[in-house]
């Protein structure tokens, strides 16, 4: 399997931040080749990725450096995207 990197920008009290971790942890142990990384955008490293990604809503979703979703996910698609880059 290809080695992946997840990054997640998220703020303090989002909703569909906890979400997406939640659903995360859920199927990790699935995935051993990604490699997870949350950062708050309340941070000067998050601030820097808002603006690099131009991310205006959490999360923020980057899958090996390019924004995958914001605002929102869809689990089904996310799934599959990791299996397209696994490949």
């Amino acid at each position: 399997m290809t080695p992946i990197t997840l990054e997640t920008l998220s703020s303090p009290g989002c909703h569909v931040c906890k979400l997406f971790e939640e659903f995360w942890r859920s199927i990790e142990k699935e995935w051993p080749n990604v490699a997870y990384r949350n950062v708050q955008v309340v941070t000067p490293e998050g601030q820097e990725m808002a603006h690099q990604y131009m991310i205006l809503t959490s999360p923020g979703i980057i899958l090996n450096g390019t924004l995958w979703a914001s605002g929102g996910f869809d689990k089904e698609k996310f799934v599959a995207r990791l299996k397209e880059l696994s490949e």
